[in-house]
């Protein structure tokens, strides 16, 4: 029977060990006629139920329903589809301006006569503080503590805000900071894999502000990552727009070998789909071969999704997700995940594959023990051509020959310009001269970190590690004094494990102390270096080395002054800290000699798998993932003496340099103003091709000769304080400052320049005048002149940031004209009322004969139609020679239309909620 609520008629009771559930029958939607809804991968299922679940007409129509339901065969057209999660997961860098934009949006509503509580969450939304830690002290019994309380004396405005936010709004809960990893959280407690709201039960789907959100795809979860603007759409309760994706299906069979680990194993798998190319795909694994993986496994597997190139790396649900689930604490949902995966066909079923747009097969016995790098996670290297690898490709990477002697570095005695540490391993951060020194090299290892994100929810290969380091420690071995070591779990549960089977002791021995629960190196967290190692590399020019446990390893992202960085294993990480370089071959030459002058190999030191799952069995334990979650929105002492309003306002603080009020809502008036054509305006940026938002938004630390680093100065905020762009991102004046501020950025109206800069033209053409791009901007607007950007192929991939698109916006931006745009940026300028629009025709600024000095008109009428061709004109300013060419508007959808018609997502939400309650008071 068809109801308004239900109008495919689908509705369907299911019985459970707690009682009856409702739900939107798959299975009966494909009796009605819409196709093979039982041969659908089971990630596509899980996008069908949510349209049919939602469909109101007006963001899902049953149209979307239809479209869904195809499938995403070969042959089956690209056309965009609408998604409703579930919920929302956020970390503090991305969710902090998500929050001041609706703190904003409250005191928008009043000044408009509307009620400020209505503004909330739609969904479900959960915040957990894990980016804000920084590895300043290691090495240490109390490297915990005094990172901890860093934290908090750098970091304790934004958390102020946080737990305002937390009282203030409904639906929107705060892990406090030392807790652990967002990811990690919430594989390990957030997640019930199947929700019941209102009696209606449907699986558990998210969107998150963090890339590596597709950790939870290992549990059986629907989840990815997104930009924040995206992100703030469906806490408002938009859908998330996509193209419909096509599913690679992987078949993974065999079996991992003796000595490889679940690292190894997603390096393969990310060299592997890279090569195939899978980029924007939801990939789906499936086979015999997934029976001998563990959910940990899987949730590496998963969480290396954007490595790859993929929205997901899906796994079905099937008994070993629900062992999970019983481990951590969450037997209780258990029967319902059971009953409803079964009953919606989601369940894993090894006697029927769906079907996929293609199949990839993998063979898990081909994987062999692998590292990768220098500088991209796909670039994987079998630990047996490490040394090989370093070697040869040492002149092409980094212009000249390696320095290299024998592996390591040479301890000698006091010569001049020799650079020196103490003999035993430092205290502290690591600073100070000693009796001996050492000469580092080219390879030489200067950070070692077991991070956070994607090994360390795998008790086995951190137990692994335990065990090497428990073996080297034994035998008398120590890491090299140049080299900084750090552990930051992402979950205190790692802790407990290490405790109970005694290998936190050895871990301790060689300086893997736990430094903090949070992600730190991966994202460039990983702190200064001792300041004579630093001295060293500078001086002496040496190309050093970071290891680390995590998924990204771009040159410049680890640590400034690190060029070379390569991701591995946990128990990897141990053994190249004590070999001390990346010029060895860990499996034919010794790491060390041992007490009695022996040499002592890697094979010496390697534990069986039998040894890893004998700890393991004995020493994780349930009540260990119990007792950690049972107070986990309580947090520290320190959280805890934070004082926060419970006003339902934010009170804004004009002396902040970190919470500010964005101007996005100033002077809303009732009904939208017609869109005005752009006129008279001029090019702030000429880019070439693949410019990402990475280039566009604010990143990583704050220069002090920079817009940004000048600004807070003349606050009274010396450089020792500014902190990062990530942790300013709710203050847009410091923001604004660094969009397209990068230093890798090539403006073509600056050749030759330094990166940041632009040519900023007089309104008669006769004048011209180098300086930064916010300075330009400044001008332009300080001028009434409207600005465009210029762009190739590919403008704004990588990472949806936020403030790619906000910045430009508060740069004065009306318009980016590119060859073509990254969808998710594309998305997220319409949102904040930037035009996107594409050269038509496969033209382009050089076929045009673009220089970025010229004048622009765009022309905008009264209505806006989704990909309309538009004509733009380009006005010489000296002899005004006018050249015309045609370009594709790039607001895509009737939706996208009305949020450009009003300014942005924030200004169209507010009049929404206006109308609406002044139709309830008619």
């Amino acid at each position: 029977m068809r109801s308004q609520k239900d109008p495919s008629g689908v509705t369907r009771s299911l019985q459970t060990g707690d009682g009856t559930v409702l739900y939107c029958s798959l299975s009966a939607l494909e009796t009605s006629g819409f196709g093979a809804v039982s041969r659908l991968p089971k990630s596509m299922k899980v996008l069908l139920e949510s349209a049919l679940r939602n469909v109101d007409d007006e963001t899902v129509r049953q149209s979307d329903v239809m479209l869904l339901a195809e499938g995403a065969c070969a042959g089956v057209k690209a056309v965009e589809v609408p998604f409703k999660p579930a919920r929302v997961l956020l970390q503090d860098f991305t969710g902090v301006p998500a929050l001041v934009d609706l703190a904003s949006l409250r005191e928008a509503c009043l000044l408009s006569g509307g009620d400020p509580e209505r503004i909330n969450p739609v969904v479900p939304c959960d915040l957990v503080i894990d980016h804000s830690l920084q590895v300043d002290a290691y090495g240490t019994s109390d490297a915990l503590k005094i990172n901890l309380d860093l934290e908090f004396d750098r970091n304790r405005e934004r958390y102020a805000f946080l737990k305002w936010a937390e009282r203030a709004f409904r639906n929107f809960r705060v892990v406090p900071p030392g807790t652990g990893i967002v990811h990690q959280v919430n594989l390990e407690y957030l997640s019930r894999v199947v929700c019941v709201e209102n009696g209606i039960a449907f699986p558990d789907s998210l969107v998150g502000t963090d890339s590596h959100t597709t950790m939870i795809n290992g549990l059986g979860v629907t989840g990815w990552g997104v930009g924040g603007i995206e992100a703030e759409a469906v806490m408002l309760g938009q859908p998330v727009y996509l193209l419909r994706p096509s599913v690679t299906g992987v078949r993974v069979h065999g079996e991992l070998v003796a000595g490889v680990t679940a690292t190894d194993l997603v390096l393969t798998m990310t060299e592997r789909l890279r090569r195939v190319g899978v980029v924007n795909d939801f990939v789906e694994f499936f086979g015999p071969g997934l029976d001998l993986l563990s959910l940990p496994d899987r949730a590496t597997i998963a969480n290396m999704a954007p490595e790859y190139g993929a929205t997901m790396g899906f796994f079905p649900v099937d008994a070993v997700t629900l062992d999970y689930l019983h481990m951590t604490g969450r037997g209780s949902c258990c029967d319902l995940v059971e009953r409803y995966s079964k009953e919606q066909g989601l369940w894993r079923d090894p006697a029927s594959d769906p079907l996929f747009t293609r199949v990839v097969d993998f063979d898990l016995g081909t994987v062999v023990p692998s590292v990768a790098g220098p500088g991209r996670p796909q670039d994987r290297i079998a630990l047996s051509m490490v040394k090989e690898s370093w070697l040869r490709g040492f002149a092409e990477l980094y212009g000249r020959q390696p320095k290299v002697r024998f592996p390591g570095a040479r301890v000698m005695d006091n010569e001049e310009g020799k650079f020196f540490l103490p003999d035993a391993k430092p205290e502290g951060d690591g600073a100070g001269e000693g009796r001996h020194g050492f000469s580092l090299d080219d390879g030489a290892v200067v950070i070692a970190a077991i991070t956070s994100c994607t090994n360390t929810s795998n008790p086995s290969v951190m137990i692994a590690a335990g065990l090497l380091a428990k073996a080297a420690v034994s035998r008398g071995l120590a890491v090299k004094p140049w080299v900084k070591t750090s552990m930051a779990p992402g979950s205190r549960v790692v802790s407990d494990y290490l405790e109970q089977s005694g290998l936190a002791v050895p871990l301790d021995a060689l300086g893997f102390n736990i430094i903090g629960y949070g992600c730190t190196t991966c994202i460039g967290n990983s702190g200064p270096l001792p300041e004579n190692v630093a001295r060293a590399i500078d001086a002496k020019g040496v190309v050093a080395a970071a290891v680390l446990s995590g998924n990204r390893n771009f040159e410049g992202r680890i640590q400034s002054q690190v060029r070379a960085n390569y991701l591995m294993s946990p128990p990897l990480v141990v053994a190249y800290a004590i070999a001390g370089t990346m010029a060895i071959d860990l499996l034919t030459e010794p790491m060390g000699t041992d007490h009695d002058g022996i040499p002592v190999y890697l094979r010496d030191l390697w534990p069986t798998q039998g040894e890893v799952n004998s700890v393991r069995e004995r020493s994780v334990r349930q009540k260990m993932y119990a007792d950690n979650y049972n107070d986990v929105f309580k947090g520290t002492t320190q959280w805890a003496e934070i004082p926060a309003s419970e006003e339902c306002l934010y009170r804004w603080d004009e002396r902040s340099t970190y919470i500010c009020r964005p101007p996005f809502l100033d002077r809303v008036a009732e009904v939208p103003p017609i869109p005005a054509p752009v006129l008279g305006a001029r090019c702030l940026v000429l880019f070439g091709d693949s410019i990402t938002t990475d280039h566009i938004s604010p990143a990583g630390s704050i220069g002090a000769s920079r817009p940004a680093g000048l600004y807070l100065q003349s606050l009274g905020v010396p450089p020792g304080e500014f902190n990062s762009f990530g942790s300013r991102r709710g203050n847009h004046e410091v923001m604004t400052r660094g969009t397209f501020d990068n230093i890798r950025i090539r403006n073509r109206l600056a050749p030759g320049m330094e990166a940041g800069m632009t040519t900023w033209f007089s309104s008669d053409g006769s004048r011209r005048e180098a300086m930064p791009i916010f300075d330009a901007a400044m001008r332009y607007l300080a001028e009434n002149v409207p600005l465009v950007v210029i762009a190739g192929r590919d403008y704004g991939m990588g990472s949806s940031r936020d403030w790619a698109a906000k910045g430009t916006l508060l740069l004065g931006v009306r318009a980016v004209v590119a060859r073509s745009f990254e969808r998710i940026h594309r998305a997220n300028l319409v949102r904040m009322g930037v035009l996107p629009l594409e050269f038509a025709d496969a033209g382009s600024p050089e076929s045009i004969g673009l220089k970025g000095d010229e004048f622009f008109e765009i022309p905008l009428g009264g209505t806006i139609t989704p990909r309309e061709r538009i004509t733009v004109t380009a006005t010489d300013p000296l002899s005004l020679e006018k050249k015309q060419f045609s370009v594709i508007s790039r607001i895509d959808t009737p939706v996208e239309a009305d949020y450009f018609r009003n300014g942005g997502i924030l200004p169209a939400v507010l009049r929404k909620i206006l109308k609406d309650e002044h139709k309830t008071e008619g």
